[in-house]
C-alpha cells in the first residue's frame, strides 16, 4: 500500500478503552428555551452551574427564555438615523437658529478682516 495510513478512520484521542480511559462525563443539566418563533432550543450546563435566563436561539437569533407559554418578543429594529436627525434630538430650533447666528457673524468678521474663507 503506497501513501496510504496507517491511522486511517481514527480520530485523535480514539483508543480501544473509550469513556473508561478520558474518565466519566461531568453531570449535566439540560434546560429548555423557547423563542418567539416556537424554537426550542436545549443546551447542557454542568450541573452545578447557574442557569441564565434567557438564552440567543441558534435557529433564528431571536431571544430565547424558559417560559414556553410567554416567550420574549423580538427586539424592536431602530431606523437608520442621519446625523441631522441625532442634532434635532439634542438641540431646539431656537438653540439651532442660535448657533446658526453665531458662525454666520463668525464667518462675516473673518471676511471682513480680509481673510480668505474656503
Amino acid at each position: 500500500m503506497v501513501g496510504g495510513s496507517a491511522i486511517r478512520g481514527s480520530r485523535v484521542g480514539a483508543g480501544p478503552m473509550g469513556e473508561a480511559e478520558r474518565g466519566d462525563a461531568a453531570p449535566r443539566l439540560y434546560v429548555s428555551y423557547f423563542c418567539a418563533n416556537a424554537h426550542e432550543t436545549r443546551p447542557a450546563f454542568a450541573a452545578d452551574a447557574v442557569v441564565p435566563d434567557t438564552w440567543d436561539c441558534p435557529r433564528c437569533g431571536l431571544p430565547a427564555n424558559l417560559d414556553s407559554e410567554n416567550p420574549p418578543p423580538p427586539p424592536k429594529i431602530q431606523p437608520y438615523k442621519t446625523h441631522l436627525a441625532y442634532v434635532k434630538e439634542r438641540r431646539s430650533d431656537a438653540e439651532a437658529v442660535a448657533i446658526l447666528a453665531e458662525a454666520l457673524d463668525s464667518l462675516r468678521a473673518r471676511r471682513a478682516a480680509g481673510e480668505v474663507i474656503y
